[in-house]
């Protein structure tokens, strides 16, 4: 049986990335009189790397190796993560990054209808809960996020903490990933997975997905497909998530 849905953060709950994340690195670079600048080319390439410290520790690597040579280099990287969640929290107290269509609704059938929640993300656990309205967060029973495990996506050490803290096996849960990286996370823990695309991700190769969709879809605004099935359906509910995880199953 389906017992839990776990989900990534960034790019899956809410489009965060182009308008949230990638212009408060901006700001916290300006406060601390850097002359970085991350357009949003150079942010798509960067998110090949997951993680805030370990992005700007690989743009440092191939655009600033002096930075990386300075003795206080990790504890500078540090600060200047601390500073971008700051900006990033501000950003999100101004309500400019609103949820993926979907999300709410299929959070909330989900709780209703006894399924445990749990995430696996690699942002901070402030960054999630200013994301989401303390009605939804409430509805997460596991949070696996930041610093939890020392290997980020795409190693699947995340959703193996996840895992272990919900005490289920692989097989009874399925995920929501937006990101190749995630999904190879996803996948190396066994985890049978969805996609909804976002911004930067729409060229990922996300073969081993169960299906790819543009989001979750909501009543009178269908999700589209990009591959995989629906089963007919305009948009993700609860059903369709126990069709995908029974094939998901026999496959197996």
């Amino acid at each position: 049986m389906l017992e839990a849905l776990i989900f990534d953060v960034d790019g899956t709950l809410a489009d965060t990335e182009r308008d949230g994340h990638r212009p408060a690195f901006n700001a916290a670079f300006a406060e601390a009189g850097l002359a970085w600048r991350w357009d949003e080319a150079l942010y798509g390439e960067l998110l090949a790397v997951t993680g805030g410290k370990e992005r700007m520790r690989f743009f440092c690597e191939r655009h600033d190796p002096a930075f990386l040579r300075q003795a206080d280099a990790d504890l500078r990287i540090k600060a200047l993560h601390e500073a971008k969640t700051r900006h990033y929290l501000k950003l999100l107290a101004a309500g400019g990054i609103p949820l993926q269509p979907g999300v709410a609704r299929l959070l909330r059938e989900a709780h209703g209808a006894g399924l445990r929640l749990a995430i696996a993300t690699t942002t901070t656990p402030e960054n999630v809960t200013a994301l989401l309205p303390a009605e939804l967060m409430a509805l997460f029973e596991i949070v696996g996020a930041g610093d939890t495990v020392a290997r980020k996506k795409p190693a699947p050490d995340i959703y193996s903490w996840v895992l272990q803290q919900l005490g289920l096996q692989a097989s009874a849960c399925l995920v929501f990933e937006d990101s190749a990286n995630g999904l190879k996370a996803s996948l190396g823990a066994g985890l049978p997975t969805v996609v909804t695309e976002s911004e930067y991700t729409q060229d990922h190769d996300f073969s081993g997905a169960l299906a790819v969709l543009s989001d979750l879809g909501e009543p009178g605004r269908p999700s589209a497909v990009r591959s995989g099935t629906m089963h007919g359906r305009a948009l993700v509910d609860l059903d369709l998530l126990r069709i995908w995880h029974q094939e998901a199953i026999n496959k197996s």
